[in-house]
């Protein structure tokens, strides 16, 4: 928050940070969804019952919407009207679908090259590469819908605006967005210290989607079994893992430096 002023003034001006867009209450968060407002969580309080509840519910299943329980506490803290034990908040965000925008790259006749990020979790991470992302001309990034760092004000600010610029796709099932990719003539590549392949030997130039893991497990099983690639950068310190920032900011710019 930034006061301008000084106690000799009558007036102070009050600059405060912008805060993120919330819906409460069981029947304004239902159609929200229906509208099809880009809702980043729904939070429920533990225990909440009742027939609106359980169409809620079905709802946000239907719709594959993130959500999670939580104590009243919780909800209190952000807001203290009557929230009816539902808050969902919404993002700035306006989510892609990885399958409209797959094609739609092809029909501009480009080589898509498309960030997947497997449950990166910290906000500054997932800003940091966004921007990176962006300023190296990547397509899309995707982002699975639980697990993931919120895309939030903190990211957005984080990532320079990058979040807004960049088409981000969050997918439920990390594994048919894979598959999706390889199906469309995609290679997938993951970025991993356990890699057999140098980074500076795969061949970029063609289509691909990069897989960057998570800060504390890499990337999943699941979706490790997938790649067509494994890379890895070359470690020549004690650490034997770099932050997925760096790591991702290192891959990204090897692909713009093959296709430049």
């Amino acid at each position: 928050m930034e006061r301008i002023g000084n106690k000799d003034n009558a007036k102070f001006h009050v600059k405060q940070e912008p805060k993120q867009q919330v819906v409460y209450g069981l029947r304004p968060v239902m159609e929200a969804i229906e509208s099809g407002v880009q809702i980043d969580k729904i939070l429920i309080q533990n225990g909440l019952s009742g027939n609106l509840v359980g169409e809620l519910k079905a709802k946000i299943r239907e719709a594959g919407l993130p959500f999670q329980y939580v104590p009243v506490e919780k909800l209190d803290k952000v807001t203290r009207n009557n929230h009816q034990g539902v808050v969902a908040t919404v993002s700035p965000v306006e989510y892609q679908h990885f399958m409209d925008v797959v094609p739609l790259l092809f029909e501009q006749g480009k080589t898509p090259f498309i960030l997947l990020l497997d449950h990166v979790t910290d906000v500054r991470n997932m800003g940091a590469i966004v921007r990176t992302a962006e300023c190296a001309g990547v397509d899309a990034v995707v982002v699975p819908d639980h697990g993931s760092a919120q895309l939030n004000e903190d990211a957005i600010k984080t990532s320079s605006g990058a979040l807004l610029r960049v088409p981000i796709c969050r997918e439920q099932n990390l594994k048919t967005v894979v598959n999706f990719a390889k199906q469309s003539g995609l290679q997938v590549v993951a970025a991993t210290e356990k890699g057999s392949k140098n980074y500076l030997d795969v061949d970029f130039k063609q289509p691909t989607l990069l897989v960057m893991g998570s800060e504390e497990t890499g990337i999943s099983n699941e979706v490790m079994k997938l790649c067509d690639v494994r890379a890895k950068l070359p470690i020549r310190g004690e650490v034997q893992s770099l932050n997925v920032g760096v790591a991702a900011g290192i891959f990204m710019y090897e692909v713009l430096r093959q296709r430049s």
